[in-house]
């Protein structure tokens, strides 16, 4: 991700709030009623949605039961009722029902509710939202992607609609929306207004949660509070399934396990105590199937239909250091061992038609890392475009795995880089040649500063298609310079259809890839 943030930004005007002065804030966005019935304030997500079963979220403002009836019918007639978890304290009131024994292939309303907990028929208003399972044969599928919001400053901007770009996602009615990463920036505050490189001003609605970093829990419990003050973010989330990943945002820029940071916005600077915090309040506001929650993973595969199958990793949590990246042998990468070992697997148990890697990470563009005065390297690709060092190794290692086994029709999809771009690796233009070509895909940000395109490297033979991007660092989400992936599968071609988009939905460019035998 860019290395000018906000808090960069901040720093260099003198704007910044010393980390010492700053008072943390650690009560909730939403204060418990003591009287009355409870409210569902921060609307309803559902998320991991199967053929057979989804999740369901919401948050109450006081100690709850969650209530979830569902139906095929929007009028809720015949509808079932599932009862859910309490919603306490212990999850600043948010909560989870997974819905099981649905039928593949269908649109299912869902209602949820909240009941007090000694009071049977105190009840809030219900919320109503809309989920689509995933076929159980061969069928059209739709999805978009994209991730980076409310980054650099840049909040809920009242005089261009909030966060619009939702409205036009939503406008594609897609069977879900896969988060690529960095979903809230933790690390960023956002003040009622500020300049953008234009001249213009930025204007954003604020929340106590947003007048510092995000360093205790309730801290990072408010990053997500805070979005979920958008009506377009609210209205997408509840008529549209989300597959959730993260990245270095959700706890702080660029972070990696062990790392000590030097910031002066923050009091506690051992990031492997912050990302504990960062995690538990990412599995509260997330539609994270609640399996792992327990397990306390992010990486997992979606399986969607015959013709889908969604790979999500975590390049985050179990990376190691960030450093110049020229190291000889394979020291767990951005994967780690274990995750590495995993995605093997699970590739080559695959029946789906497709797989789509979700990587918050991009695998050839040169991500630089300066927060620590030195120049490392924050993504994949260090730019020398010889044969694989660093973590290049682990991918070097994967690619010549999937080709080994066979496995066919593999698409990478990313974020990150505050752009838009196509990349097709080509083994034959490639330093490094034991792999079958592939494409990776790049779309972002939903709303945050946007950045000019990163240098490409050729380790294994990418080549920049297309790309989009700004020419000046940090263009606000006012201009043109904000972007989502669509993906549409054809049921009976089984090709793949990628377009990128705007934030008004306009096509930039597309490709359409054919399924191989």
């Amino acid at each position: 991700m860019p290395d000018l943030t906000r808090r960069t930004a901040l720093l260099a005007s003198g704007l910044a709030v010393p980390a010492a002065a700053a008072t943390p804030w650690s009560a909730n966005a939403t204060p418990l009623l003591r009287g009355g019935r409870p409210q569902l304030g921060d609307g309803v997500q559902s998320g991991d949605v199967t053929a057979h079963q989804g999740t369901v979220w919401t948050r109450a403002d006081r100690r709850s039961r969650m209530l979830v009836e569902v139906s095929e019918r929007p009028d809720f007639r015949h509808a079932r009722l599932v009862r859910g978890p309490l919603l306490t304290a212990d999850s600043d009131f948010t909560g989870k029902t997974v819905l099981h024994g649905l039928r593949p292939g269908r649109d299912y309303h869902y209602r949820v509710i909240a009941e007090e907990e000694h009071r049977h028929g105190a009840t809030s208003r219900g919320l109503v939202g809309r989920l689509r399972t995933a076929p159980a044969t061969r069928s059209d599928v739709r999805f978009v992607w994209s991730g980076d919001l409310g980054g650099q400053g840049y909040g809920i901007n009242p005089d261009i609609g909030g966060y619009r770009i939702f409205g036009a996602m939503g406008r594609l009615d897609p069977d879900f929306y896969l988060c690529n990463g960095d979903n809230v920036y933790a690390d960023d505050p956002i003040p009622a207004t500020q300049p953008a490189p234009d001249g213009t001003t930025w204007r954003s609605l604020t929340s106590p949660a947003k007048d510092k970093v995000a360093e205790t829990l309730d801290e990072y419990r408010g990053q997500y509070r805070y979005n979920l003050m958008d009506h377009e973010l609210r209205r997408f989330y509840a008529r549209t399934p989300q597959i959730q990943q993260w990245d270095d945002h959700e706890t702080h820029n660029n972070w990696y396990p062990g790392e000590i940071l030097d910031d002066p916005l923050y009091t506690e600077r051992r990031v492997d105590v912050l990302k504990q915090r960062a995690n538990q309040a990412w599995h509260e506001y997330t539609p994270i199937a609640p399996r792992f929650d327990r397990e306390g993973r992010i990486y997992r595969v979606v399986h969607h239909g015959p013709l889908l199958d969604v790979f999500v990793l975590d390049m985050r949590w179990y990376r190691d250091a960030n450093s110049p990246n020229r190291q000889t042998a394979n020291d767990g990468g951005i994967l780690g061992f274990e995750q590495a070992a995993w995605l093997k697997r699970e590739l080559k148990r695959s029946r789906a038609t497709w797989k789509v890697i979700s990587n918050d990470m991009p695998l050839t563009e040169v991500v630089t890392d300066s927060t620590q005065g030195k120049p490392n390297f924050e993504a994949v690709a260090q730019g020398d475009n010889g044969a694989p060092r660093g973590r290049e190794i682990q991918i070097a290692d994967l690619l010549s795995f999937i080709k080994r086994q066979g496995i066919r029709n593999t698409v990478w999809l990313t974020t990150d880089v505050h752009y838009t771009a196509a990349h097709y690796f080509d083994p034959s233009k490639a330093a490094y040649t034991d792999f079958d070509p592939f494409w990776q895909f790049t779309s972002g940000p939903l709303n945050a500063g946007s950045f000019p395109a990163d240098a490409t490297d050729t380790t294994f033979g990418a080549q920049q298609v297309f790309v989009k991007a700004p020419t000046t660092p940090n263009s606000s989400p006012a201009t043109e310079f904000a972007f989502f992936g669509e993906v549409r599968i054809d049921g009976g071609s089984r090709a793949m259809t990628v377009n990128l988009r705007d934030h008004a939905g306009t096509v930039l460019w597309s490709k359409e890839l054919p399924a191989a035998r």
